[in-house]
């Protein structure tokens, strides 16, 4: 058998498979010698190696069209244009205080600007409905960290996770609703809701001698906000 005509000739996987056993079978029956079933198999993985790109379905088959896909394209992973941004804005958010200091001990900053994507949406809506693309793109982190971070909050006990999957159609979103009392009444009094804007400590608004304005109120301010430190340094009130 010519089995060099055969491998030029064969156009699809399963005809190279049927010679590569026809090869061995007739070397285990000592017809062909151990040099040329060397040379034959080499050439069998040369022909393997150019048909494989174009053996497919479509091309097997061509006149069989295409069954239409119930399920839309994959999407491509979340990624961050700007790093640098992100990881700004990432904290930002978790010094911001989203949780309180006892219950945001065990997070890490990316989880902590996660759940205050969680829950501003909370504090907005009741509940949390975003894709977790979109809460990762908020917080400035991966989908992956941002996964884990709710169902490390789940697992805490802070919130519950409800899935909304539809048989033979992509899942709805799952929604996020925060059930720690806690947790809860920090929204409610609006932690984690304040803008971190940087603050001026230039005293642009008091002239430099504030006795010779007149009316008193820059000294007063200035009495007061001397005060407020003292007291926070633990000094006299």
């Amino acid at each position: 058998m010519d089995f060099t005509a055969a491998l030029n000739s064969a156009r699809t996987l399963a005809q190279v498979d049927d010679l590569a056993r026809d090869l061995w079978r007739t070397h285990g029956a000592g017809l062909l010698a151990d040099t040329d079933a060397e040379r034959v198999a080499a050439q069998v993985e040369e022909a393997r190696r150019r048909i494989r790109p174009a053996d497919t379905a479509v091309g097997r088959a061509p006149h069989v069209p295409t069954a239409p896909s119930n399920f839309p394209p994959r999407r491509r992973r979340c990624a961050s244009p700007d790093r640098l941004a992100s990881r700004t804005r990432r904290h930002r958010l978790a010094y911001s205080g989203p949780l309180p200091s006892a219950l945001a001990a065990g997070f890490t900053p990316g989880q902590l600007a996660t759940l205050r994507i969680v829950a501003d949406e909370v504090r907005t809506k009741g509940e949390c409905s975003l894709s977790l693309c979109e809460i990762a793109a908020r917080a400035g982190v991966c989908v992956t960290l941002a996964r884990d971070a709710i169902r490390l909050a789940a697992g805490d006990g802070l919130a519950v996770i409800i899935e909304r999957r539809q048989r033979g159609r992509p899942s709805l979103t799952n929604i996020v609703r925060i059930i720690s009392r806690e947790w809860l009444a920090w929204i409610r009094r609006g932690g984690g809701s304040k803008k971190l804007d940087p603050t001026d400590n230039s005293n642009k608004n008091f002239p430099k001698n504030a006795s010779s304005t007149g009316n008193g109120q820059p000294e007063k301010r200035l009495d007061e906000a001397s005060r407020v430190q003292s007291q926070r340094r633990g000094g006299p009130s």
